[in-house]
């Protein structure tokens, strides 16, 4: 409840309308915590096409709410993050995208929508760190773009740019197995050049790239067992296979980090696992990279199509996520 005489909270909602999301409940609940904390009535902002939710989330910031909430997916999450980061408001998740990664990886509720709204307006917050990709295009221009959970290139951005949303909003992650079969059976390599923190330029041939502020894939699948959301460093993987048999060997390290990864037992088993040849990591606050030929990128999701070059870095506890717990009696 808000102090006498001081003035009251609002909350401001930025929601997707192309989500499968169930507004009419995010609404009541909403309109319960309201009543429940004595906030004013929030504010909502749909998201347009044309900017993921960037515009939205610019209206939003102008009210000065306390909480913006975002009621959709990983993309409209990154895109809402973009303007809000450093600003102080906090961002709160009511997820309701293909992945979800973010929710996931932060361990907030996920297909609650009473739980999740629950959080976004208690008063408990936790910092995590924001991802900036500077990204070179074909034509030389320049761009910078932010990231909460992964930028990938290769397989990762062919995924993206391949599949389409009305796909991912029907079939949800069976969407992306025609592109992923196609890639394996091409089984091509992109040969790059890179650096970790201003250090020596290596060369290397792989067939995914993967920066990382988060490491969990969905199906609890853990692609980054060091990574975390807010150490103020970034987890690389390079995607290697030889073949098909290293894609299959990719498939169960990865399953078995994600079961492992849940007791303090398997973290230290993993510990010692031996390194796999198709899985190079690398970790820092600055990673560079260049390719002789153009390809695809995705932050967080979305498709920013062909680069020649990137700069990767990491912003340390820029944006506040709320995580609290404020339940309506």
């Amino acid at each position: 409840m808000q102090p006498p005489g001081a003035t009251a909270a609002h909350a401001a909602i930025v929601y997707n309308p192309a989500s499968r999301i169930a507004l009419d409940q995010v609404r009541a609940a909403v309109e319960a915590h309201e009543r429940h904390l004595g906030w004013n009535q929030s504010r909502w902002y749909p998201t347009g096409r044309e900017d993921s939710g960037r515009s939205a989330a610019q209206e939003a910031l102008a009210t000065k709410p306390t909480v913006v909430i975002v009621a959709g997916g990983d993309g409209t999450v990154r895109a809402v993050a973009e303007v809000i980061q450093g600003s102080g408001t906090a961002l709160a998740l009511v997820p309701a995208g293909t992945g979800n990664l973010l929710a996931r990886n932060l361990g907030l509720p996920l297909g609650d929508i009473n739980a999740s709204v629950s959080a976004a307006f208690g008063s408990t917050t936790r910092p995590i760190d924001v991802g900036l990709a500077e990204l070179e295009d074909t034509a030389g221009n320049r761009s910078s773009q932010v990231f909460l959970v992964m930028a990938g290139i290769g397989l990762d951005a062919q995924m993206a740019q391949n599949t389409s949303a009305l796909a991912k909003r029907h079939l949800g992650w069976l969407a992306y197995v025609s592109p992923i079969a196609q890639s394996l059976l091409a089984n091509r390599s992109i040969h790059l050049r890179y650096r970790v923190d201003g250090g020596r330029v290596r060369s290397a041939r792989a067939h995914t790239i993967i920066v990382g502020n988060c490491g969990t894939l969905t199906g609890s699948m853990l692609l980054l067992p060091a990574a975390q959301p807010d150490d103020g460093l970034l987890d690389v993987v390079m995607l290697r296979p030889k073949g098909r048999f290293d894609w299959a060997r990719i498939g169960t390290r990865l399953a078995v980090q994600g079961v492992a990864h849940r007791s303090r037992f398997g973290r230290s088993m993993l510990q010692l696992a031996p390194d796999m040849q198709a899985l190079a990591y690398a970790q820092g606050w600055d990673f560079t990279v260049r390719f002789e030929v153009p390809h695809g990128v995705q932050l967080d999701g979305d498709s920013f199509g062909s680069i020649l070059a990137a700069r990767i870095t990491i912003r340390p506890a820029a944006l506040q996520i709320c995580c609290g717990d404020a339940a309506p009696e």
